[in-house]
């Protein structure tokens, strides 16, 4: 018996539209799903490169009209994987189409825009996922699933930094991640969203921040709209320069609601030799694990229920089968890449379409995220602690 097929539109065409292109076009050769994802429609903004786009990446038409694209019959699911600033406009025209939703983080560019549109798909009674994408390594997910078991015991400390390189050079142009009408905020919204999340999906929610954050290079080259993180040279620069109005740099420290533990977050792009360090380090009663994304399908794991003689950090690969996702790939540390993640994303999204209880990120716990995004801002500006 043939599938129900469920018609996908997907609004970006860069870094993120490229990573959600291939988990779409891997997911049902990898996993079972209940219905088939058909790649119908591709949007961006600029003719050419989205017609290249589809060509490229699988998709069966091109589009520069993202509100057409979202009012579609044919349409089942919207995913925005855009610029910031657009994630509020396109996930409230979605939600009142009618269309479940995959939308990128962070959430929104604010705390007001972040409510609205979860008030939105709530009211609309339509699927939605935000897009925290390492909750995906199978490493995170073990990691998670030892913690709930109470194998850690108590977690005492929760500790993540998320360090990147790549504006480190003055000559980087100035895209649109370092300005704050596109991005909302820097690297606190870029990747501190990430850690934050990492915190609430496997310790619990941040109460209260005290925080400071900081711009190393104010002023950038001005360049056409190519630049990417993804490329550190290469793009045509005027002699122009404008501001940057966004945080290079965030680190905060938080409680925890319910909860003794103590956290500490930092998030930088000014790490030279970190191409993309996400870590976390969990120490409780019981035990400790660290885990990081340039090295993802490892965790480290000390059991203080080991005899004295042997105790240390053991070496975990999370690639046998048994471990979550891991049956759907390879033989035991036959490894798996960055780009599973989406696919193991695009797989729980479409696996559970019209539950009503899910197991992935919602736009609820974007919102949890924002809420703690806009305290660290908040803090930065008061000097104080702040209640998220």
């Amino acid at each position: 018996m043939a599938k129900k097929s469920l018609n996908v539109a997907l609004i970006g065409t860069k870094f993120m539209g490229k990573a959600h292109s291939n988990g779409l076009r891997q997911v049902g050769h990898f996993f079972d799903l209940p219905y088939e994802p058909v790649m119908k429609v591709i949007c961006g903004r600029n003719p050419a490169e989205t017609k290249a786009a589809a060509k490229q990446f699988g998709w069966e038409e091109a589009s520069t009209d993202w509100r057409a694209v979202i009012n579609r019959p044919d349409i089942d699911i919207v995913d925005i994987s855009s610029s910031g600033e657009m994630h509020h406009p396109m996930a409230i025209a979605a939600a009142k189409a009618g269309k479940h939703i995959i939308c990128e983080k962070p959430l929104a560019n604010t705390l007001k825009q972040a409510e609205q549109m979860t008030d939105a798909v709530k009211k609309a009674g339509v699927n939605h996922m935000c897009g925290f994408s390492y909750r995906f390594a199978p490493a995170v997910a073990t990691i998670k699933n030892m913690i709930k078991k109470g194998e850690l015991g108590e977690i005492f400390h929760f500790r993540a930094c998320y360090q990147q390189d790549w504006i480190v050079d003055p000559e980087f142009p100035l895209n649109w991640r370092l300005q704050k009408k596109t991005a909302g905020s820097g690297t606190l919204g870029d990747i501190g969203a990430h850690i934050t999340d990492m915190c609430h999906n496997l310790i619990g929610p941040i109460d209260t921040v005290c925080a400071t954050m900081r711009t190393f290079i104010t002023e950038r080259p001005l360049a056409d709209s190519s630049a990417t993180i993804a490329a550190k040279s290469g793009h045509k620069k005027s002699a122009k320069k404008g501001k940057v109005d966004v945080d290079d740099a965030a680190v905060f420290l938080a409680t925890i609601k319910g909860a003794k533990t103590l956290a500490t977050f930092e998030a930088t792009r000014f790490a030279p030799g970190r191409r993309n360090y996400n870590c976390i380090e969990i120490y409780g009663s019981k035990g400790s694990v660290i885990w990081n994304q340039e090295d993802m399908n490892v965790f480290q794991y000390y059991n203080c229920a080991d005899p004295g003689n042997l105790q240390g950090f053991r070496r975990v690969h999370a690639t046998d089968p048994g471990h979550p996702y891991g049956d759907a790939w390879w033989p035991s540390a036959h490894i798996i890449g960055y780009e599973h993640l989406f696919v193991h994303e695009m797989y729980d999204f479409i696996n559970q379409l019209g539950k009503k209880k899910v197991t992935y990120p919602t736009f609820e716990d974007g919102l949890a995220c924002q809420r703690v995004l806009d305290a660290v801002e908040k803090s930065t500006k008061s000097k104080k602690w702040e209640k998220v």
